[in-house]
C-alpha cells in the first residue's frame, strides 16, 4: 500500500514513458536498459477524452476506506478520493496529467500563502462565498480546528506535519477538551495565520494535505466522523454501509465559480467494495452495462497483465503512472531476532528482489528497488545504495546468519495486506534458502496500517511503501526511520521501529539546510547511512496500473496521488448510458 503524495519534483519526470519503449532522461543520466525493454503504455495521456456532464460514475474495490475522515487520512488512494470529492484544503494540485499536475494552485486560500518572519509565519485569507453541504459558510476557524483535531490521542494516522512544525504545541492533545493551540490565529473569518517552529519554506505544499482542510466544531463525532464527514467538496455523502457500498450525490452548495480544479462531471458516484482484484479487472476487461462506465479503485491484478496489453482497446483503457513511491520489506528492531544487526544483513543478502518483480506483474510494472529514496527524489537516477545483489546472496547471508548467532536460522513472521500475499510468499522463498523460516499473516487492507501501526503486537516483517508528499527527503526518510515518530497506537512509517541518536542528530541538521541542492544531496548520502544499518531492505518501484471502462471519460494517473486517477475531473463519455 502507498503512503503520501509526490509532487512538483514530478514535472521533470512524469512527461517519461512507463512500460514504454523509451524512458525519461532527466539530464542527470542516461536512462537504463531496465527501462527500454517493455510494451509502451504512455503516461501523462487522458483516457476517453473531455466527459460530459451527468450520469453515475462505477468504482469498483477491493475493500473499504481506512480513513475519510481529513485529520486522518494519510494513505494513498484515499487522500485522492476524499480531498477531490469530500473537502477541499487551502492550497491543492492541479487537476491535470504530467507536468502540469505537478502544480499547486489556490483551493480555499485565495493564494499559496504569504510567508513572514523568514518563513516562520504563513498566512492565508479564505475566498468568499465557500459553503458547506448545507449551506453554513466555511470559516478559518473550522481550518483551525480541524487542524488541532489532528492531535487528538483517539483521531490516529493521520498526516503530523502539523505537529512537526507548530510551534507551542508539546503536550497538545487536540480540542475536545475545550483547549486550543496558540500557535494558529483567526483574526477574521477569512484568515488563517500559522506560526511555525522553525523556517518552513515549502509550507505551500505542507498545505496541501487533508489536515488542512475545515471541520465544523458543530459536527465533531470524534471517530465517528470517519463515517461521515461533512462536505465541503462537490459531493456529499448519501449512503454508506461499511466494506459494502459508498454513494456520493452532488453537494448543492458547492460552487464551481470558487473552485477552478473540481469538474464534478458526474451526478452520482457509487463505490462497490469487497469485490476481488481479478474478478474487477476481468469487469473492466468486458466493460459491460454498468461496468461501462466503472473505474477500478486498486490496482490491476498483475495476473491480468497478459490479458490487457496484447488488446489494443482494452490496452487504450489502462493507466500506468509511476508512483513515485518505494516499497520495502520493514523489520522490527525493537525486539529478536530483528534486534541484532547482523541478522537484519542476513535478510537483506537473502531477499531476492527480482522474485518481488516476479510476484507483482513482472518488469512491466516494478523494478527492483536499490535505495530507499525512489528516483524521483534523487533527479531521477536509480541510485544503488544496496550492496546486496538484486538476486540475493544466499551464501553471504549463511555469513551473516553465522555472525549473528543463529547458523541453522530461524524462524520469524511477516504480516502483509490480502493483495500483498504472492510478494510475502516470494520473500518466503527467499529467506528459506538460508534456513530462516517465515510465518505470512495475511491483513485485510482496510484496517492493514492500523493494525501494523500497534507497536506492541507488531509482527517481525512487513511490507509496506512510502511515498513523499512533495519533492524532499524531508517529506520521506524522517517519517520512515525517525524514531522520535513512533506511537504505540496508530504508528505510520516507521514500521522497523528504528532508533538511531546519530541518524536523527543528522536529520536536525539537514532541516537546516536552507540551500535544496545541498539538503537534497545530504538527504542521499543519509541515505547510505541508513542502508548500513538495514532497518529495512528495499523492494521495489511500481507503477501504477488501472483500467477504466469504455463509457468512462477524463482519467488519467495524478502525480500527486502517485498514479490514482484524478477523481476532480473524471466522467463519462455518454452519461446516457450509465447504470446505477
Amino acid at each position: 500500500m502507498n503512503k503520501r503524495t509526490f509532487a512538483a519534483l514530478a514535472t521533470s519526470l512524469s512527461t517519461c514513458l512507463v512500460l514504454g519503449l523509451s524512458a525519461c532522461d532527466s539530464g542527470a543520466g542516461k536512462p537504463s536498459q531496465a527501462d527500454k525493454r517493455n510494451p509502451g503504455v504512455a503516461t501523462g495521456t487522458v483516457i476517453g477524452g473531455t466527459p460530459k456532464k451527468g450520469g453515475t460514475l462505477t468504482v469498483l474495490a477491493n475493500a473499504d476506506f481506512a480513513h475519510l475522515d481529513p485529520a486522518r487520512n494519510w494513505v494513498m488512494p484515499n487522500m485522492d478520493f476524499g480531498i477531490r470529492l469530500l473537502y477541499r484544503t487551502l492550497t491543492t494540485f492541479a487537476a491535470a496529467p504530467g507536468k502540469a499536475g505537478g502544480k499547486i494552485v489556490p483551493d480555499l486560500a485565495t493564494d499559496l500563502g504569504r510567508p513572514s518572519d523568514g518563513g516562520r509565519t504563513w498566512t492565508f485569507t479564505l475566498k468568499k462565498g465557500l459553503l458547506y453541504e448545507d449551506g453554513t459558510p466555511i470559516k478559518a476557524q473550522d481550518v483551525k480546528y480541524n487542524v488541532e483535531r489532528s492531535f487528538a490521542p483517539d483521531l490516529t494516522g493521520g498526516p503530523d506535519y502539523a505537529q512537526r512544525y507548530l510551534a507551542d504545541t508539546k503536550g497538545y492533545t487536540g480540542p475536545l477538551k475545550g483547549k486550543h493551540l496558540s500557535s494558529i490565529s483567526t483574526p477574521d473569518d477569512h484568515t488563517i495565520v500559522f506560526h511555525l517552529n522553525r523556517p518552513v519554506a515549502e509550507f505551500s505544499y505542507t498545505v496541501t494535505l487533508p489536515t488542512f482542510s475545515p471541520v465544523p466544531q458543530s459536527k465533531e463525532t470524534g471517530v465517528q466522523y470517519d463515517l461521515r464527514p461533512f462536505s465541503s467538496g462537490p459531493y456529499k455523502i448519501d449512503s454508506y454501509s461499511r466494506g459494502k457500498e459508498m454513494v456520493l450525490v452532488r453537494n448543492p452548495h458547492w460552487d464551481a465559480g470558487t473552485d477552478p480544479v473540481r469538474k464534478a462531471y458526474p451526478d452520482k458516484i457509487v463505490v462497490k467494495q469487497g469485490l476481488k482484484g481479478s474478478q474487477i479487472d476481468d469487469r473492466l476487461i468486458a466493460s459491460s452495462g454498468a461496468d461501462a462506465s466503472a473505474v477500478e479503485w486498486t490496482n490491476m491484478s498483475p495476473t491480468s497483465v497478459p490479458k490487457v496489453l496484447p488488446k489494443t482497446d482494452v490496452k487504450a483503457r489502462l493507466s500506468a503512472e509511476i508512483n513515485g513511491c518505494t516499497d520495502m520489506l520493514s523489520l522490527n528492531t525493537a525486539r529478536a531476532p530483528f534486534n541484532n544487526l547482523a541478522l537484519r544483513q542476513a535478510v537483506q543478502y537473502a531477499v531476492d528482489r527480482q522474485a518481488q518483480v516476479t510476484a507483482n506483474g513482472g518488469p512491466a510494472l516494478n523494478d527492483p528497488a536499490t535505495s530507499y529514496l525512489p528516483p524521483f527524489l534523487t533527479g531521477g537516477n536509480k541510485i544503488d545504495h544496496d550492496p546486496a545483489p538484486v538476486n540475493g546472496n544466499a551464501e553471504r547471508a549463511k555469513e551473516y546468519l553465522k555472525k549473528g548467532g543463529k547458523p541453522a536460522g530461524f524462524k520469524s513472521t511477516i504480516t502483509v495486506s490480502t493483495g500483498d500475499k504472492t510478494r510475502a510468499e516470494a520473500v518466503q522463498q527467499s529467506l528459506a534458502r538460508v534456513g530462516i523460516k517465515v510465518e505470512i499473516q495475511t491483513v485485510d487492507p482496510s484496517v492493514y496500517y492500523d493494525t501494523i501501526g500497534d507497536t506492541k503486537s507488531a509482527p517481525d516483517m512487513v511490507i509496506s511503501g512510502w511515498c513523499p508528499d512533495y519533492p524532499s527527503g524531508s517529506t520521506f526518510l524522517p517519517f520512515i526511520f525517525d524514531g522520535r515518530t513512533i506511537k504505540a497506537k496508530g504508528n505510520q512509517g516507521n514500521y522497523s521501529q528504528f532508533r538511531d541518536k546519530a541518524v536523527m542528530k543528522q536529520m536536525d541538521q539537514i532541516a537546516t539546510l536552507s540551500d535544496p541542492a545541498k539538503a537534497n544531496q545530504a538527504w542521499q548520502d543519509l541515505d547510505a547511512i541508513i542502508m548500513n544499518q538495514v532497518p529495512a531492505v528495499p523492494l521495489l518501484w511500481q507503477r501504477k496500473p488501472l483500467l477504466a471502462g469504455s463509457n468512462i471519460a477524463g482519467a488519467f494517473g495524478h502525480p500527486a496521488w502517485t498514479g490514482q486517477f484524478d477523481y476532480a475531473v473524471i466522467g463519462l463519455v455518454d452519461p446516457s448510458k450509465s447504470q446505477s
